[in-house]
């Protein structure tokens, strides 16, 4: 389960005692005195002295009691006391002066989640997810508690979602007691497979290193890799060590062709414990990667949804490109996702508004993948 701190809303004001900002509005004594107050209970927090915050925001809120960043972390320690009541209610506060606020629906569902409402929890990560629905971690949250209630299949799909728009959600996922249940979902075994051939492309190829990257089970992980190697996609080989026999794997060429592999090189003699991390591409890889964006360009200008669904997804299959793209092309990544989330959500009607941009977009990267 992701959990969130929270981020510092705002920044400390200047100590003048009014000023304007560069929409005309003046800044008052009071405006800065209930930031100030507002700072000091979120450094309360960082340190975990949750009663000492809450008073910070209480002051600040006397001051202000729609100042909605007080309003939220106040709900927020409140969440950390275990006093959930307090902080729904708190939430509730802010959505009654900004209805479309998901992070405060995402938190409202972690309460929820927190005492064992799974239902409700849902329900809030929906709301979250209609405003925001390009957020990985509201994902994340939101097939932790599909899969609590029991609607595995719905929570692996949330899952696969989360790890799309955010791959290092994948690794946290095959660690996450949430998802016990979904372990014999061939979903999840297939994510497992992902976290594990990303350690392998990393150079973490014996069974001890990935035991310690993933934090996985040794018999998830020789399961995992027995289905692995019997797709083709690795080798597995018995070294001998100093405790006995270890396995060793190794991608095949065929499957390095297609994602590349990652190499560590000394930087400097002075330097010679820090290892500077480079990612090759093959040539081929290259040219698969190229043809997609051309026929995902096409399809674009047909009008063809399927088929320009299918082009983005071997584009962000973590398996085939996404890693690769996301490494080398992290911008371009980060459209591709969101033109995935649009035309998933809004379909045929979304396509026939965007054919044109979204075929220019698909040509632009060709180049810059081809360059």
């Amino acid at each position: 389960m992701e959990k969130i701190f929270g981020r510092k809303l705002l920044s400390d004001r200047n100590n003048s005692k009014s000023s304007l900002t560069a929409s005309g509005y003046k800044i008052t004594e009071d405006d800065i005195k209930k930031v100030n107050l507002y700072n000091k209970g979120v450094n309360k927090m960082s340190e975990e002295k949750f009663d000492d915050a809450i008073r910070c925001f209480d002051l600040s809120l006397r001051i202000d009691p729609y100042f909605v960043d007080s309003l939220i972390k106040k709900g927020y320690s409140h969440f950390h006391l275990n006093q959930f009541n307090l902080a729904i209610s708190l939430f509730d506060q802010v959505l009654e002066i900004d209805i479309n606020n998901s992070e405060v629906w995402n938190l409202k569902g972690l309460v929820y989640y927190k005492s064992k409402n799974y239902e409700k929890a849902i329900e809030c990560c929906q709301k979250a997810l209609d405003i925001n629905p390009n957020d990985p971690m509201i994902w994340y949250n939101y097939a932790c508690y599909l899969t609590l209630d029991g609607k595995t299949s719905e929570g692996m799909e949330a899952l696969k979602k989360s790890i799309e728009l955010d791959i290092s959600n994948a690794k946290k996922a095959v660690k996450d007691r949430d998802f016990l249940s979904a372990r014999m979902e061939e979903d999840y075994k297939r994510i497992i497979e992902v976290v594990i051939l990303e350690s392998i492309r990393q150079g973490n190829d014996h069974l001890g290193k990935i035991l310690w990257i993933t934090g996985l089970d040794r018999e998830d992980i020789q399961d995992a890799t027995t289905r692995l190697a019997n797709k083709g996609l690795l080798i597995k080989n018995i070294k001998k060590s100093f405790s006995g026999k270890e396995e060793q794997y190794e991608l095949t060429k065929e499957l390095i062709s297609k994602i590349g592999v990652e190499k560590r090189k000394n930087l400097s003699h002075s330097k010679q414990f820090e290892r500077k991390k480079e990612v090759f591409l093959s040539s081929q890889q290259l040219k698969d990667i190229s043809k997609i964006l051309y026929e995902a360009s096409e399809s674009s200008q047909r009008g063809d949804l399927n088929k320009l669904l299918q082009n983005i997804d071997q584009l962000l299959n973590p398996i085939l490109h996404g890693t690769v793209i996301l490494d080398n092309f992290f911008e371009e990544h980060r459209e591709l996702r969101l033109f995935n989330s649009r035309l998933r959500e809004r379909g045929q009607e979304y396509l026939n508004s965007n054919k044109e941009e979204i075929s220019r977009f698909m040509l632009e990267m060709d180049k810059k993948v081809r360059g």
